[in-house]
């Protein structure tokens, strides 16, 4: 059956017509609804979150490439021999390649740290969100707490953060910086590869106890290269990220151990190690060690001046950060022998100076019982170790010696052991004042310092042995010895003259005490260690020689523009008349030092000093002759080195070489001859000193008359200790007014070194009778016969270039001329040649050609 057309038309044209479109089922339109709201809703998310990584990842810093990855890291400083002897850095860093780094190391942190690190994409979406929504509650004051949540990549991510923008601005705990750090892990996930960022994780990580990097952690607590450690020490490591300070092994061993527990079970569900590997591991003891701390425990007056000497030229930024390799010119066994030998001098010194009481008296019961307590607590169960000091109580005292307590163990201080202790008293002659009575200087209840000492070293140097004092002392029991910390303050300067190192140096007698650097920074009257100057001044510039007679009498020298006068004597009170100047050297006489020093002048003397290297200015005034002018130990030790070199003044250096952090090398003083060195730095240095001559400050052979005076004041001076070297050596005693300083300048063809004693304050005098010779030069040489000990030295001859130009004569010490075949008073002398006499003194008893003129009988 046909359809009606028209009906039809009809109908459609009054849809249209009527603008209604026909009704469709609800659920079509809640469908459509739904499809519009998600399209719109995701796009308004795709802008938001465009907006936000927008916003936020402006201004963070690029991805670091692997192969530019120079973060800070630790300075180095070695001695020529290639000891560590300091670290200076702002983070304790050692970078170490991804291929050195043990894989179970590795394992153990994707364990403990982030188990799906090679699957995900940078970032724990969930544990982020999760995070930032307890942050947001946090904040919001809805409770909860502030979150971490992070990948080892975000962790990264945040070292790479804190090396742009500073530690407080990358871990503050807020939402910016979790998001900042989200995008900047996304970054290092596109841009390396897995294995690249766990090399700049594991190089950065922060592992407490001052470590930068699993390298730097296995140095700092086990004191082993990381491709050394073991399972267990691996794990614990492993473990610290989370919490470097709950999980201390140092203060908080057993939640170390149960945090390595963890990470070693984590290990073992990953299959990362058997369940046998896991038992092993988990048994080892928590055995960590203190950072040793290099620099202090070293030498800390050599070091701290390397340092000085590197922020002055290289500033303290590079010196913290940029990890510089830097050999000092110290020999470690030199220094360890300088140190050893003024600690001992000074002890041995401070003893002669007397007594200054206990360190303190316990008054009340409970002052002696906290002491007690602490003594006890203390010492343990640990044993008495001879030669250790002790702090002790004395429980009991006798004419004869004490008793003492140090912690559980009681002893007796015999009065052997204590004979120097009379009370201070610089006028006094030491060692007829050695005590007889421990009832004069010691109570009940007294804290004092004591040496745990078998019997035959209850005596030292300073102190007599008395036999009959020994027959007094019971056998079995533990002894002691009396000690006290020297007040006295010392300095040491040792000079390699030909290599140009300093090759030892000792600033003090405590660098943790007082940081004040003797050898450098304190300038001290020099006393006769000054005459040298004087003399050489004379030889060089008025033609003086060995030879030349000087009058030792009397003299009064006016100062005009003060108007005092000055009236010096000879430390023997005694004038001699004609002497010689070798004479007047040798036996270091003052009032032909002033003479000499008059007749060059004051000026020329004050320039002269100066160019022979003293960088503190003179007093303008004759008393400078005897040493009045102060001194640097470090200028006059260099001094003495321009006359073991004849004369040639060259800088001494305490930095061999400086490398930076790629083993390029920044500056270089290698000797050619340096033992120590690799052969090309002595090649390529050692050619460069050719270039670097130094100057000729004095003729060569008014240096090596100079020496050879010196070696007289040795072999028959002042400085006759210094034999005791068994070595040829020259040098000068020097001693000022009332014993305040002390020295001894003295070198062998190798070593110069110059010896300084005395208080910082000059509070008083050194005793009447501690001269250079008896404070000084002991410690010179008990450093100088280990310093030396497997070093022949040659005696001082002229060398061969300068043989034809010197010439050698028997000298009559009355006159100064040539001596006849019969004088007994005679000295050899060395000349220039052209100025030594050509008259031969007279036989004794023979009349002169001018005795006869005169009518002399």
């Amino acid at each position: 059956m046909s359809q009606n057309p028209e009906k039809t038309d009809r109908s459609e044209s009054k849809l249209v017509l009527d603008g209604v479109p026909p009704k469709r089922p609800i659920w079509v339109r809640l469908l459509k609804f739904v499809a519009w709201a998600g399209l719109t809703g995701a796009t308004a998310a795709v802008i938001a979150v465009a907006g936000v990584y927008y916003h936020y990842s402006q201004g963070l810093p690029d991805i670091p490439k692997v192969d530019q990855y120079w973060p800070p890291i630790v300075t180095e400083v070695y001695t020529d021999d290639a000891v560590l002897a300091g670290e200076f850095y702002h983070h304790r860093r050692k970078v170490v390649p991804y291929e050195r780094i043990p894989k179970r190391l590795v394992q153990a942190f994707i364990a403990s740290e982030d188990s799906s690190f090679f699957d995900h994409q940078g970032v724990d979406v969930l544990g982020t969100a999760r995070a930032a929504f307890k942050t947001i509650s946090k904040k919001l004051g809805l409770g909860g707490s502030v979150q971490g949540g992070s990948t080892l990549t975000q962790q990264t991510a945040k070292a790479v953060l804190i090396a742009a923008e500073g530690y407080e601005s990358a871990t503050a705990k807020n939402l910016t910086r979790k998001i900042r750090e989200a995008i900047l892990a996304r970054r290092l996930e596109e841009a390396l590869t897995k294995e690249e960022i766990l090399y700049l994780y594991l190089n950065n990580v922060f592992l407490g106890h001052h470590s930068y990097g699993v390298q730097s952690a296995a140095e700092n607590y086990y004191r082993k290269d990381v491709r050394d450690l073991t399972l267990g020490e691996m794990t614990l490591i492993a473990g610290l990220p989370q919490a470097p300070s709950r999980y201390s092994p140092f203060k908080k061993p057993e939640a170390a151990k149960k945090r390595r527990s963890y990470v070693l079970k984590r290990m073992f569900d990953e299959g990362m190690i058997s369940a046998e590997e896991r038992a092993q591991a988990d048994a080892e003891p928590v055995n960590v060690y203190p950072v040793e701390d290099v620099f202090h425990e070293f030498a800390p007056y050599f070091t701290e001046q390397v340092r000085k000497n590197l922020v002055e030229r290289y500033t303290n930024k590079m010196l913290l950060n940029e990890g510089l390799k830097v050999f000092a010119t110290m020999d470690s066994e030199r220094q360890r022998a300088a140190q050893e030998s003024v600690l001992e001098g000074l002890m041995a010194i401070d003893k002669r100076q007397g007594f200054r009481g206990p360190v303190k008296q316990l008054t009340t019961e409970q002052e002696r019982k906290e002491f007690i307590d602490r003594s006890m607590k203390a010492m343990g169960d640990e044993q008495l170790q001879e030669n250790k000091l002790y702090v002790a109580r004395v429980t009991k005292v006798e004419t004869e010696g004490v008793e003492v307590q140090v912690g559980p163990h009681k002893g007796l201080l015999p009065l052997m052991g204590m004979r120097w202790a009379r009370k201070v008293n610089p006028e006094g002659y030491y060692p007829g004042l050695m005590l007889t009575s421990a009832k004069r200087v010691l109570n009940v209840d007294d804290v004092i310092v004591v040496r745990h000492v078998v019997k035959k070293e209850l005596t030292d140097d300073n102190v007599q042995f008395d036999r009959k004092l020994d027959k007094e002392i019971p056998e079995g029991v533990p002894l002691f010895r009396l000690e006290q910390e020297p007040e006295l303050q010392s300095a040491l300067v040792s000079i390699d003259p030909h290599r140009q190192y300093l090759t030892a140096m000792v600033g003090g007698y405590d660098f943790d005490a007082n940081e004040f650097n003797r050898a450098f920074q304190a300038c001290r009257q020099p006393g006769s260690s000054f005459k040298p100057l004087v003399y050489s001044a004379a030889l060089e510039q008025l033609g003086w020689t060995g030879a030349t007679i000087i009058v030792d009498s009397p003299i009064v020298e006016h100062d005009p523009e003060n108007g005092v006068a000055w009236k010096p004597d000879n430390y023997s009170d005694e004038f001699l008349g004609d002497v010689l100047l070798r004479t007047a050297l040798v036996n270091s006489m003052n009032i032909p030092a002033v003479k000499t020093f008059a007749a060059v002048g004051v000026k020329n003397m004050a320039e002269w000093s100066t160019k022979l290297g003293l960088s503190t200015p003179m007093n303008m005034d004759f008393s400078a002759a005897l040493g009045s002018s102060c001194v640097y130990p470090y200028d006059l030790a260099n001094v003495y080195a321009v006359f073991n070199r004849y004369g040639r003044k060259k800088p001494t250096y305490f930095i061999r070489k400086i490398e930076d952090r790629f083993g390029r090398t920044l500056e270089d003083h290698t000797a050619y001859d340096d033992a120590w060195a690799p052969l090309q730095d002595r090649v390529a240095a050692g050619y460069a000193r050719l270039f670097e001559p130094g100057e000729q400050v004095m003729s060569p052979e008014t240096g090596f008359i100079t020496t050879s005076m010196l070696r007289g004041v040795v072999t028959e001076g002042t400085g006759g200790p210094a034999q005791k070297l068994g070595k040829p050596a020259a040098g000068k005693t020097g001693t000022t007014n009332d014993s305040f300083d002390t020295w001894f300048a003295g070198f062998t063809r190798d070593l110069v070194t110059v010896a300084w004693v005395g208080y910082d304050k000059n509070e008083h005098p050194l005793g009447r009778y501690e001269t250079g010779g008896r404070a000084s030069l002991p410690i010179w040489l008990n450093y100088m016969k280990p310093a030396l000990a497997a070093r022949p030295q040659s005696e001082f001859w002229p060398p061969e270039w300068l043989r034809d130009t010197m010439m050698l004569l028997r000298i009559d010490k009355k006159t100064g001329k040539i001596a006849s075949s019969g004088s007994k008073d005679s000295v050899n002398i060395w000349f220039k040649k052209g100025t030594q006499p050509d008259d031969v003194a007279p036989e004794k008893g023979a009349v002169g050609v001018q005795d006869f003129i005169m009518g002399a009988p």
